[in-house]
């Protein structure tokens, strides 16, 4: 049976500031959310995220999701 350190996801939801190219660990934890998917995403593929909205997106399809929706291109 699985306890839940066991699991990629069982080290906690980290807390995150996203800079340009890099970002910087506020709490520690594995994994962030997905600001469009809600999905998690583990720190070491986190490849997508936007400094002026400080979240984080699971692939490009997220990414270009939230661009859409924060500046309203189609």
């Amino acid at each position: 049976m699985l306890n839940s350190t066991d699991t990629p996801f069982g080290g906690g939801e980290a807390q995150i500031r996203y800079l340009d190219g890099d970002y910087q660990i506020l709490r520690n934890g594995n994994y962030v959310r997905c600001a469009i998917t809600g999905r998690p995403i583990l720190l070491q593929d986190l490849k997508y995220w936007s400094v002026e909205h400080q979240e984080p997106y699971i692939d490009a399809e997220a990414a270009l999701t939230a661009y859409r929706r924060h500046t309203g291109a189609r």
